[in-house]
């Protein structure tokens, strides 16, 4: 579904990604772990195209999008739900929910937002409250229901957990295993919560300044002695 070949991304004059090869497959979900500042963030904005890949191909579903703008690229059926959230915080819950059906059929509007409201209760029994009075699990819980709005083939997920408690982390990644097995979807998870992100993933790839260190089933590097030394010491479950 997604192959990225020898990506290399700069800010400026300095190289954050050097020469990254990945491949997610329709149907999987598939986690990149790492580091903080390792570069998992600025993969996940270089498939949606800002900042754009200095060299290297991103191929969606057979067509090339490395050159194509944001919004094209969101269009093909890709929906990007961001670190930090980034929610409307003057806007109500409702109305983040129409922002992110924008790209989806209009037709659907009715059924699409019952369904984020079958995953997300809070959300429709708060819909006409601002996004910015939410709490931070369900300004999170907002994002990705923001993002589904739009009927993506791929989802985008970056530091989904990032600053939560655990009992809402766990519903989170319990959201994230049923979006995927009730339709579908593939899902390309960037944690640095190692832990929860490879119990659940199909596959994972481990991201170390800006490379590619390490691939391998979600099993096989939650096993890995190397990956549990580095991201999971002190993990529960």
């Amino acid at each position: 579904m997604l192959s990225i070949s020898d990506v290399h991304t700069f800010y400026g004059h300095i190289e954050a990604l050097h020469g990254v090869d990945l491949e997610i497959k329709e149907g999987e979900i598939v986690t990149l772990i790492g580091a903080n500042g390792a570069g998992k963030s600025t993969l996940l904005m270089t498939i949606c195209g800002d900042p754009r890949a200095h060299s290297g191909q991103i191929v969606f579903q057979g067509r090339d999008i490395t050159r194509l703008p944001t919004h094209e690229i969101m269009r093909c059926g890709i929906a990007h739900s961001p670190e930090g959230r980034r929610i409307f915080p003057r806007m109500t819950i409702l109305e983040n929910l129409q922002m992110g059906a924008i790209t989806g059929n209009p037709d659907r509007f009715d059924q699409n937002l019952e369904r984020v409201f079958g995953l997300f209760p809070i959300l429709q029994e708060r819909g006409g409250q601002r996004g910015g009075t939410l709490s931070g699990g369900e300004q999170q819980m907002l994002a990705i229901a923001r993002a589904l709005m739009s009927e993506p083939t791929l989802l985008l997920l970056d530091e989904p957990s990032l600053g939560l408690a655990p009992l809402i982390v766990r519903q989170i990644f319990d959201v994230i295993r049923d979006i995927n097995q009730s339709s579908g979807m593939t899902v390309f998870l960037v944690e640095q919560n190692a832990f929860h992100a490879l119990r659940l993933a199909d596959r994972g790839y481990v991201m170390v300044n800006g490379e590619i260190s390490m691939t391998g089933s979600g099993k096989d590097l939650l096993n890995d002695p190397e990956v549990q030394r580095a991201y999971l010491e002190g993990a529960v479950g």
